[in-house]
């Protein structure tokens, strides 16, 4: 089976309230996807603004 997204190999770890934790969690149940899908499109949404010198 070939592999269809580019190989990841950086680790984030992050500290969470239980309560962001939970809200995260149901998000992502609600949305069939896993926490790592729900923050990764939400920094790919992230913009970023234009550099001034």
């Amino acid at each position: 089976m070939s592999r269809t997204k580019p190989p990841s190999n950086k680790v984030l770890t992050i500290r969470l309230p239980e309560g962001d934790l939970s809200h995260l969690e149901e998000y992502c149940l609600s949305k069939g996807k896993t926490k790592t899908e729900v923050i990764l499109e939400m920094i790919r949404r992230l913009k970023i603004p234009a550099r001034t010198m």
